[in-house]
């Protein structure tokens, strides 16, 4: 089963976030804050992340790059309810990061994780 790392200061949309995943087979592990989020990444092995890009006390932008210096390439999907995604064009290191906006759609969620997951040079196993 693969696990996916959900990291949003909003509780509702990581509640439902986490609910679509676990329905689709997935392991969730949810984090509230970008430092949370971080220990958990460092604790465990996980197969894909799902950032939201503003957090309350930190950037996940930020966040979304310290994970890709821990692990170049993996897997993420970047959300955000603002329409400026474009914060990957300025940030190499993030290249491949899916951009998901809010409000989203079950399918639209774990399409874009299997694309994140495709342009990481891999396929998660859950399937829909």
């Amino acid at each position: 089963m693969p696990r996916v790392l959900v990291i949003d200061d909003q509780k509702g949309v990581r509640a439902m976030v986490a609910m679509v995943l676990r329905v689709n087979h997935y392991d969730v592990v949810e984090a509230e804050s970008g430092a949370e989020g971080l220990r958990a990444f460092g604790e465990s092995p996980f197969d894909a992340a799902i950032v939201d890009i503003f957090l309350a006390e930190t950037s996940g932008v930020d966040v979304m790059a310290t994970i890709r210096e821990r692990v170049p390439g993996f897997p993420i999907v970047a959300v955000s309810g603002m329409t400026a995604l474009d914060f990957v064009g300025e940030a190499p290191d993030l290249e491949g990061v899916v951009c998901l906006q809010k409000p989203f759609r079950p399918n639209d969620l774990l399409q874009a994780l299997r694309k994140a997951q495709a342009a990481a040079g891999g396929e998660l196993s859950a399937a829909v």
